[in-house]
């Protein structure tokens, strides 16, 4: 069974840093297309970033050039590196799989994931 644990939410002022984990269990890494998703309160879930199963990886256009997505394989640990933050990024962000071979816009999708962690909390104050 796949298991997604978040970590590495918190608190920070505006141009601040953070760096969320996502430890999964139940599968391997070339099975699967891993992403980070975020919920504000009364929004819509987003995709903010992901890893396709061929390596590709896609950010959403709020994020480019602040948010990089990560991993180490060997710890089956999949990361979110969140700079120069700033209050619209404050949501609860989620870290989702799937054994989906999409790429590109389609892993940003929330319904092409089938797991799903608990979430962690970012907030991010002006």
């Amino acid at each position: 069974q796949v298991q997604l644990v978040e970590s590495g939410g918190g608190s920070v002022q505006a141009g601040g840093s953070l760096r969320l984990s996502c430890a999964a269990s139940g599968y391997t890494r070339s099975s699967a297309c891993m992403g980070w998703f975020r919920q504000a309160p009364g929004s819509e879930r987003e995709g903010v970033a992901a890893i396709g199963r061929d390596g590709s990886i896609t950010y959403a256009d709020s994020v480019k050039g602040r948010f990089t997505i990560s991993q180490d394989n060997a710890k089956n640990t999949l990361y979110l590196q969140m700079n120069s933050l700033k209050p619209e990024d404050t949501a609860m962000y989620y870290c989702a799989a799937s054994s989906s071979r999409g790429t590109g816009w389609l892993l940003l999708l929330e319904w092409t994931y089938t797991y799903w962690g608990q979430g962690t909390q970012v907030t991010v104050a002006s």
